[in-house]
């Protein structure tokens, strides 16, 4: 393998994720690019039908008495935590913007509560306000971005939401290192500081790495 292919992480791996890379024979460095502050909240409006675009936002009503009759989410991972503490799913899309048109397509004359971050996408909300579709939005955590100058160059930079590239790009530039994103809208916001990108075929951790891995072992 090629010992010399290094990594930088934008987010603290698992063990598990770790091991990707170690038994690539791939180096790797890894840091918070950015920061969650779940809010202590437990004022809810009631709303049959909520929107969640992330996993923060789940951990944000996990231990509060908020309840709901329907959620929609972003995510696989984001279905799961929720049905893990008790919520119905009743629908679940790769993307914000896939889970708005489904919304316009199946329930535009239902109401929703969009449950955010303090610097959540525009995209689903101009969707939904675009086609009428009724939504009150909630800040449930706040995201602060983590930033940190790294003296040295990368192969392959691994990013996993919009925020993170924009924190790691506001002290240092790419380079000639390949930036690995999780979905088209973290690569969106990659694409203002470089044209060097790969999109992981599904939005989860382990396939970011999964494309490294395999741009990487093609190099050799």
């Amino acid at each position: 393998m090629n010992s010399q292919s290094s990594i930088l992480s934008t987010k603290i791996l698992s063990i598990a994720q770790k091991e990707l890379l170690l038994n690539a024979g791939i180096g790797f460095v890894e840091y918070s690019a950015i920061e969650i502050e779940l809010l202590d909240d437990n004022f809810y409006p009631k709303i049959e039908n909520v929107i969640f675009t992330s996993k923060n936002a789940v951990k944000a009503i996990r231990n509060t008495e908020f309840r709901t009759q329907n959620c929609f989410c972003v995510g696989d991972k984001t279905k799961r935590l929720l049905e893990e503490n008790g919520h119905k799913v009743i629908e679940v899309a790769q993307n914000a913007s896939e889970l708005a048109e489904s919304i316009v397509k199946k329930y535009k004359k239902e109401h929703f509560l969009f449950l955010c971050g303090n610097h959540r996408r525009d995209e689903l909300p101009l969707i939904l306000k675009e086609n009428s579709v009724q939504l009150e939005e909630r800040i449930v955590y706040k995201m602060h971005k983590k930033h940190k100058k790294f003296n040295r160059s990368f192969d392959g930079l691994l990013f996993f939401s919009p925020s993170g590239v924009d924190s790691y790009f506001s002290h240092n530039d790419t380079g000639k290192s390949v930036a690995f994103c999780i979905g088209n809208t973290t690569a969106s916001e990659a694409k203002k500081y470089t044209n060097n990108i790969i999109v992981a075929n599904k939005p989860t951790v382990e396939n970011v790495i999964v494309q490294a891995v395999k741009y990487f072992d093609k190099r050799i």
